[in-house]
């Protein structure tokens, strides 16, 4: 019976209790009575017993143990990836100010260039990676946190150009942005939020039609020198498109939760890690672009 148990079936200590023990069996001119008890008790009964109680003081496996992801591994991954952004991205931002305490306004203007082309090369670097780790098939935490540090240098070098033209609006924008994050995971955590398969639908159809405005506005920014993204409009494309970055919020939180449950490999969770930086960057230069037509309307 042990040989199906899974548990008792790989114990050493029951294995020997049936295997260790050489004498003649019952019907076989066993001997019985107070010699044979003390042969029990003295054999199996110490040994196995002392193996077993070993056995049951060992701590329960953990996710660790096992390989599996747990919501400790998940929060780490997240932090870590939101955590470069933040701290390139801060760095970035702060050169026009930084410098022009070094060197005035030529100092502030060397950062600005800097902040430039920082917004560039993040831009172009984060786009690259993202499609890398979109396409691959096992998660690269060292791809994911490469990411991470091109969108800092975007997020860093588009927050300290508008910072230098709107003072105050890169502060404005992160407090948006927390604040619009904060709300939905709180929402997601009660249980009113939840994605449908309805919704689902709806918010692919609308993720189409917001990429195909974008490619059509930088076509006519092209052309006239102007963005439809400007004014009235810009202010309802703006909207929704914070209220699609929610929904996509939300999508992410039942990834992590649904990862965790059905405990998926460890290094999954840098997937997760990247899916949540991808729409946290979305939901930030929404927040910032519609910062900036309402400053630019004052």
């Amino acid at each position: 019976m042990a040989r199906h148990n899974i548990v008792f079936g790989r114990d050493q200590a029951v294995q020997q209790g049936g295997s260790a023990y050489s004498g003649p069996r019952f019907g076989q001119g066993a001997q019985t009575g107070p010699a044979s008890d003390t042969q029990w008790s003295s054999g199996f009964g110490q040994q196995g017993g002392d193996q077993l109680e070993a056995m049951y003081a060992r701590p329960a496996a953990t996710g660790h143990d096992t390989g599996r992801m747990t919501m400790r591994d998940a929060l780490n991954a997240i932090s870590a990836t939101l955590g470069v952004i933040i701290v390139v991205g801060f760095a970035v931002a702060m050169m026009p100010l930084a410098l022009g305490l070094v060197a005035g306004d030529q100092g502030v203007q060397a950062g600005l260039a800097l902040t430039g082309v920082a917004t560039l090369v993040g831009l172009i670097g984060g786009l690259v990676l993202s499609l890398v780790n979109i396409f691959k098939k096992q998660p690269s935490p060292i791809l994911v946190l490469a990411y991470a540090a091109f969108e800092g240098m975007f997020l860093g070098g588009l927050s300290g150009t508008m910072e230098f033209i709107y003072p105050g609006i890169a502060m404005q924008a992160v407090v948006g942005t927390l604040a619009v994050a904060a709300t939905v995971l709180v929402l997601f955590r009660v249980g009113i939020l939840r994605t449908s398969p309805r919704l689902n639908k709806i918010f692919m159809v609308a993720m189409v039609a917001y990429l195909l405005f974008g490619l059509v506005n930088i076509g006519y920014l092209l052309l006239s020198g102007q963005s439809l993204r400007d004014g009235l409009l810009g202010l309802v494309i703006g909207g929704l498109a914070v209220v699609m970055a929610s929904y996509s919020l939300v999508m992410d939180f039942e990834d992590v939760q649904r990862s965790v449950e059905a405990g998926t490999p460890r290094k999954y969770a840098w997937r997760l890690g990247f899916g949540i930086a991808v729409t946290m960057v979305w939901l930030y230069v929404e927040v910032l672009r519609i910062l900036m037509i309402l400053r630019g309307n004052d």
